[in-house]
């Protein structure tokens, strides 16, 4: 293991693959920042550029776009509430509630500093159990996706703030959505009423920059503008009280991500939303979640993290790719004429184990860039919105055309922009249903293999142990903090009661 490690890094230092280690990860946080565009879109514009490289160099410059644009993301979703890609959706809840607060630049710090803690952490699982862990991912069939589908279908009850049944309303309309077009495993159109620009489903992407950006511009306006954020620097400034909070919350991130991570398919959506449930649920500051809690954003980003290194697992050990943005590397490596699987490791030690170290250089590189700018980066929020308006709006469109090359996306950008002004105007959570429409095809998949896996016979949830594992640790991860909590309470009050005088 030491000599692979220091054969990874003796190819990862070169002047060479440090130049376009750094170059990758400053694309990627620019790519990341505009809405969007994310980490699949960022490595397949940028692929054709790596074809006269050599492999490791344009490897690790396509992972470096990879990392760098989660952190991008997480900006523009914590600046102006719009994730540039699903991944960043969780940090939008307590990120951008954080920086109506003044306090834009402790959240992009503590997001930092969790994708660097969960980095590190998966990078050096990854080096470790990557292939025990592939032959177990391995294992996962229909049922036990169903099983995990289903856990981060009920995250809902995380994101749906005080009044659950909105939140189920939301999620239900967002899962409505994710229906419209060709039908999982079939060949039958739904909800197209004829139209050909519907026969691809509306991209959850498009839903997402429009209820989140447009909705929140429309809002803004029609309360006649929010006042831009006026706040001293040393607001925008993390304490190590604040890193020393949250800490647990980056720890327990990081193992979620991981884990979910390492399931072929799963990608960094559902680690984000899954780590940011489970920590709204254990969280000794959980009525702080949805407010601006600064654990929300490190659980979210931490996870986010883990899984995109975990990601690495299935597609290096299996060659199966581990979410949209490895299935994209994944043709890359096939182009290089290079074959993941079993074999990789033996065959071609130096490629893998100079990718693997470069994700710790890259790492170190984006923590030493964006850490001391975070505070500049909240000085957008100072900006009057005369002139921050039109360019979120600009950079909106920009985004939704791009995601399918076609103008039929603005209109439902637009659309998605005032339902999301009426969700706000009479209180219903946008989250859920950014849940529903993202988790929606996967439930929907799993479930139709499922069924035909097991002849229509869906108990056989119950029957595989896998399955029935994830399902027994869901209803724990979700009933048991609220029970020990209400215990808690009920010993606090009874304690508090006086004793009566005899």
């Amino acid at each position: 293991m030491l000599e692979n490690i220091l054969l990874g890094f003796q190819t990862s230092l070169t002047p060479e693959n440090l130049l376009w280690c750094f170059a990758g990860v400053l694309l990627g946080t620019v790519i990341g920042m505009l809405p969007g565009l994310g980490a699949t879109t960022g490595v397949a514009i940028l692929l054709p550029l790596t074809l006269t490289m050599e492999p490791v160099t344009a490897l690790i410059m396509l992972a470096g776009i990879y990392y760098g644009c989660q952190y991008g993301g997480t900006i523009a979703a914590v600046l102006i509430a719009t994730p540039g890609d699903a991944n960043a959706v969780a940090t939008v809840v307590d990120g951008y509630a954080l920086a109506r607060k003044g306090q834009a630049g402790k959240a992009l710090a503590i997001a930092a500093i969790g994708s660097f803690v969960a980095a590190i952490a998966s990078l050096v699982l990854l080096m470790l159990v990557a292939a025990p862990i592939a032959s177990v991912a391995l294992k996962f069939g229909p049922a036990e996706m169903l099983a995990i589908m289903i856990m981060g279908l009920l995250t809902i009850i995380s994101f749906s703030g005080d009044n659950l049944a909105k939140g189920l309303v939301m999620a239900g309309l967002g899962i409505f959505l994710s229906t419209i077009g060709m039908s999982s495993g079939f060949v039958e159109a739904r909800f197209t009423f004829g139209s050909i620009n519907l026969l691809g489903g509306i991209d959850f992407v498009v839903v997402m920059i429009g209820v989140f950006a447009v909705g929140e511009v429309v809002s803004q306006i029609g309360d006649g503008g929010v006042k831009p954020i006026r706040t001293r620097m040393r607001d925008m400034m993390i304490r190590g009280k604040d890193v020393k909070d949250s800490m647990p919350a980056i720890l327990r991130g990081s193992g979620i991500g991981f884990l979910l991570g390492c399931l072929p398919g799963a990608g960094s959506t559902l680690a984000a939303l899954v780590g940011y449930g489970v920590e709204k649920q254990v969280s000794p500051n959980r009525k702080m979640f949805g407010k601006g809690a600064i654990q929300g954003v490190a659980s979210a980003e931490s996870a986010n993290n883990a899984a995109a290194n975990a990601n690495f697992v299935p597609t290096l050990a299996l060659g199966i790719p581990g979410g949209t943005t490895t299935a994209v590397l994944l043709g890359a490596f096939v182009m290089y004429g290079i074959q993941p699987g079993p074999l990789l490791f033996d065959d071609q030690p130096a490629l893998v184990w100079g990718l693997l170290t470069s994700f710790f250089i890259g790492n170190v590189i984006l923590l030493v860039l964006n850490l001391p700018l975070a505070p500049a980066f909240a000085q957008v929020l100072r900006l009057p919105y005369r002139y921050l308006y039109p360019a979120i709006l600009f950079f909106s469109m920009l985004g939704a055309y791009a995601v399918q090359n076609n103008l039929f996306a603005l209109p439902v950008l637009f659309v998605a922009g005032v339902a999301g002004f009426f969700f706000k105007k009479f209180d219903y959570p946008t989250a859920p249903l950014i849940l529903g429409v993202v988790l929606g095809p996967m439930v929907e998949k799993a479930l139709v293999q499922t069924s035909s896996y097991a002849d229509g016979d869906l108990t056989v949830l119950f029957k595989e142990p896998l399955s029935l594992g994830i399902l027994i640790l869901t209803v724990v991860i979700m009933l048991v903090p609220k029970l020990v909590g209400r215990f808690s309470r009920d010993r606090t009050a009874e304690a508090a009661t006086p004793t009566p005088v005899a």
